[in-house]
């Protein structure tokens, strides 16, 4: 299984979005340091999540959702799933 998922800094007021294949362990990197963008910050929050079956569907998804370059539509995904 595959995920794209969106992580929130309340520190930096930002989203970050991202694919992987183990979504506890890809949190995990980010919040002690192991990835370049979210470095800055240590309060990231799992705030959304998609499964596929593919890598490929997965990182397709994290384009579709960067491209967008929205933030009012990131938040109405989120606010979908809850």
């Amino acid at each position: 299984m595959f995920y794209t998922y969106i992580l929130f800094s309340t520190t930096l007021n930002k989203y970050y979005i991202g694919s992987c294949q183990n979504i506890e362990q890809r949190l995990q990197d980010h919040l002690n340091s192991r990835s370049k963008f979210t470095k800055v910050a240590k309060d990231w929050e799992l705030k959304y999540f998609e499964t596929f079956p593919t890598r490929s569907e997965a990182c397709k998804r994290e384009l579709q959702i960067k491209k967008m370059k929205s933030r009012k539509y990131i938040e109405a995904l989120i606010q979908e799933k809850s």
